[in-house]
This record gives structure tokens, sequence and C-alpha cells, in this order.
């Protein structure tokens, strides 16, 4: 049985300690032995000095899509400032794969035009002899030359899908901008999918990556069946370096004879025996996002007063899929960026409250945007966990050029309330939602801090009635998370709890915000093997 004893530094569990304490840590068998001052290690005990820094808790990223991660970096690089960045990177990319049937890049920045709509034309420049998909920063907008639209059958003839947007021209044509999944699964459908050991190395990488950020555990926020199959080959051959969570997307359309295949997969899943692998979740994404104006609102857009955006669930559907897939046994993990989707989320979490409740399902709403005031109590009392973004609460050009635009001030000043629900008594953790933003606990946690900028924009902090303390930051991304992922005996570094553990160079009560957000990571350990 190995054990490894921590000395020379300091130790913090958040959620337990007000701040960072000289103490010793003794593991033993991946869980925590001791804690206490000049300790007795066992014969053989490997010796940690942690230099004077900090022994925390692991993180965990409670909203994030390590396989989208790992496979963006392999196509063509399409995050540029500009427009002229993002057409060139396509146009390098394309020209050194000529073999290349499908040309696909990931997080443009859909602040890069006005309107956020962008043109097929535009691509068929650089591109027009292949078909080229290009994905939005949101993940939930395509641009897409013509060749792309012509491959997956969307011409001015396609029915416009009651679950999606199909941007058109005066008459009637496809404008090339495709929003939410009625409108881009037929380019999913048409597009070839990454050879499977191209999606297993793309896991090990995103999972390297978690691992040097201080993370051990991992929800992966949205799961089809040929990433399941990428997890388990992932998992199997030892690629799979932090624990991960699968959540299958429920589908609108189709969630009755979801629960079964559902259920089945968690079986397939819980059968292959990897401790680093489980399937516990469903997620719904019950709309859409507020910049491309799919967002579920409760009032009209102030730009498209004839428009409330785009709920993906009738709700009364949403109630019962929400008690179908509970009743299997499954954790809900609802999107819901609109004050409107997530009042549809909580009423569906409430018509099922005795068997969420029953079940210890611990029901997620992540993103929540914006919230009606009139539904933060309804949180907590539902026991409700919201997984917020902490780095989205800050301003951008998304902010600038789209997001406020559209739902003008009143609603822009509630946006992201995570003082208002730590305040309500409400339960929250903190994710990344990676690659749509950074996987950086450290980064994220001092946002919600401050609600402010890298470069400390604005004075005093975006809406700072929401900023939130140090150590209900840290607590967010520690037990905040652990117990999202019904992980119980972590989060903490009490004497028994599992030894995920990470090694920061600083102390956090004592360096400058600053120096907290970019302070280096020493160490990680996952049960007690040192995966950083």
């Amino acid at each position: 049985m190995t054990s490894t004893v921590f000395v020379g530094g300091l130790l913090w569990s958040p959620a337990d300690q007000a701040e960072p304490q000289p103490a010793e840590l003794l593991v033993v068998g991946g869980r925590i032995a001791a804690v206490g001052e000049h300790l007795t290690a066992p014969p053989g005990t490997e010796r940690i000095d942690l230099q004077d820094g900090t022994l925390l808790p692991a993180f965990g990223d409670g909203h994030a899509h390590p396989v989208q991660a790992g496979l963006e970096g392999r196509f063509a690089p399409v995050r540029g400032t500009s427009l002229a960045a993002v057409l060139d990177g396509v146009r390098t990319w394309a020209a050194a794969h000529p073999d290349a049937p499908w040309i696909y890049g990931a997080g443009f920045d859909l602040a890069l035009t006005p309107d956020g709509i962008f043109d097929a034309h535009w691509l068929d420049a650089v591109v027009g002899d292949r078909p080229v998909v290009l994905r939005g920063t949101d993940y939930h907008t395509l641009w897409c030359n013509t060749e792309a639209l012509l491959r997956s059958g969307i011409t001015v003839d396609t029915p416009d899908p009651p679950d999606g947007d199909i941007v058109r021209r005066a008459d009637g044509r496809p404008v090339g901008t495709l929003r939410e999944w009625g409108a881009t699964d037929p380019v999913f459908a048409a597009m070839p999918r990454p050879e499977p050991a191209v999606a297993v190395a793309a896991i090990g990488e995103a999972t390297t990556i978690c691992a040097a950020a201080g993370l051990t555990w991992v929800q992966d926020a949205w799961v089809e069946e040929v990433d399941l199959a990428a997890y388990l080959a992932a998992a199997a051959s030892g690629a799979l370096v932090v624990a991960v969570n699968l959540a299958f997307r429920a589908d609108p359309m189709g969630w009755q004879d979801q629960v079964a295949v559902f259920a089945a997969r968690r079986d397939r899943v819980m059968a292959a025996g990897h401790e680093l692998l489980t399937a516990r979740t469903v997620k719904f994404f019950v709309d859409g996002v507020i910049e491309s104006g799919t967002a579920s609102m409760l009032e009209p857009y102030t730009d498209c007063p004839h428009s409330r955006g785009m709920p993906n669930w009738v709700p009364t559907e949403l109630r019962k899929a929400v008690a179908a897939f509970s009743a299997a046994g499954f954790q809900v993990h609802l999107h819901a960026i609109g004050d409107a989707a997530v009042r549809d989320a909580l009423d569906a979490i409430e018509a099922s409250g005795d068997v969420i409740s029953g079940g210890d399902l611990r029901p997620v709403i992540a993103h929540l945007q914006v919230i009606d005031p009139d539904d933060l109590a309804r949180l907590p009392a539902l026991g409700v966990i919201s997984c917020f973004q902490p780095l989205w609460a800050q301003p951008d050009p998304l902010q600038e050029v789209l997001t406020i635009p559209r739902i003008g001030p009143r609603r822009a000043a509630l946006q992201y309330p995570i003082g208002s629900v730590l305040a309500d008594g409400g339960l929250i953790s903190f994710g990344s939602d990676w690659p749509v933003t950074a996987v950086s606990p450290l980064a994220g946690l001092v946002t919600a801090v401050t609600r402010q900028t890298p470069e400390g924009e604005p004075a005093g902090g975006w809406y700072p009635r929401e900023r939130i303390g140090l150590r209900e930051s840290f607590t967010a991304y520690t037990a905040g998370v652990a117990r999202q992922g019904f992980r119980d005996d972590a989060g903490t570094l009490a004497v028994g709890a599992v030894a995920d553990l990470v090694w920061l160079a600083v102390d956090p009560s004592r360096a400058s915000l600053a120096e907290v957000a970019s302070a280096s990571v020493l160490g990680t350990w996952r049960a007690g093997c040192r995966i950083h």
C-alpha cells in the first residue's frame, strides 16, 4: 500500500477552513490518513516538500466538453481576432490538407460581425470545392459554405425546423448561418466523424490538460453514442487521466425511446468497471444562447420585439422527460440561459421533486445567465445545484456587440447572479464549458471574486453586487463540484477523504488575486497517485 506525506507548506480545505494553515498531511492507500503536525509516516513513505506552497482538495469541473476541446486543435484554427484571420486559418489548413474531404474548425468569435450572421459566400471565396463547417464559440452556431449546405440538404426549400434557425436571405436561400440542433443536426449527420483513434487521443490530451490545471473530475456535459465508445476505449487503454462523468443528450423529438437506450449505456459503462468513468447524467438543452437570439426569455428581445427566443422543449414535454429520466435513476443536467428557460427547468424539477429528492439525484441547472428575481428562492427550495461558468462574469466583445443590445440594460444587470444565489442559500458549483472558455479553475474562481477582466476592467467589477468571496469561490470549484458529482468523500482534506489533491505555488490568502489567477499548479494527485 503506497503512502505519501506532504510537509513544508500550508493546507487549506475551503469548505471547512477559513484560511490556509501550516500542517502536514499523510495519504495511505489513496485516502487521507492523518492531518496535523510532525506526523509519523509508515516506512517507505514518499515525502513531498510543499516549498511554502498550499495543498488543497483538487478542483472539479462541473460542465465541460473534453472531446470537443481535444479535437479542436486538430482542425482549422479559427479563433482569430478578425474575420480575415478566421478565413486565413481556413485557407491555410485546407491547403495543408488537400485530401481532407471536409474542412472543419471550431471556436470562431460570433462578435466578429455586428449581427452575428456569417455568409457562406465568404467561405466560398477561400474554399469552394469542398464543404467547410465552422462552429462558433457558443458551440450552438454553425457557419457553412455553400457546398456544406448542399451536402447537408439545406436549401431554399428546406422547411424551418421547430428547434432550430436557418438564417435566410430575402429570397429564402440560406445565408450560411445555422443555429441550434434542429438546424445543425443535418450538417453533423452529413459530416464524417473523426477516426476512433483520433477521438481517443483527443480525450487523452484533453484530460492531461485538465490534470495540469488541478482537476481530477470533469462532467462531460454532452455525450453521443460515438463519444461513449471513445471514452470506453480511452479508459481501457489508460489514455483517460482524470475521472469523467458522462451526460447523454436528451432529444426533444425522441426522448421517450432514449430512456431505455441511456439506461443500457449506463449499464455498459458500469459493466466495463473503469474507476474513472461513470454515466449517471442526462443533459437537456432547454434553450439556446442570447447572442444568437435563441435563449428563451420571459419578455421579448429588445432588438427583436416579436421574439422571446427559441425554447428547445415544450414545457409539458420537458416535465415528462425529466420525470422519466429521474425515475430511471439519472441526474438531470439542464442547460438554461434565458430567464424563461430557467423557469421551465425549475418547473420540471419541481414536478418530479419527490422522485429527485427521494433518490438524492442532485439536479443541476447550468449557466443561468439571466434569472428572474422571483425564481431565485426556488433554487435552494428544490435542492438545485447552480453550475455557473465564472469566466463569463466579465465584460467582453460578445456582451458589447450582441448580448446587451439584444436584452437591454435592465436584464443585462441580472446576468450570472452568483452572489444572489449564494445569499439565498443556494448550492453552487463551477465549470468552464471548455472549449467555449478556458479550462482554468484559478482564473475562473478569481473572476467570480472580482467580476473584472484580467486587465482589471471595469473598476469595482461588472455588476459588482454579484461578487463573492475567495473562500466561497474555491469552495464552488472543490466541494461544490464534488457534491454535484456524488463524490461525498471528495472536495475536502478531512481524514478518510479520497486523496484528490492540488498543490499551488502560492498562499491564496496572502497572494494578490492576480497572483492567484496565474499561480502555478505544481502537482495534482488523484486518489493519492500523481497525475501532474
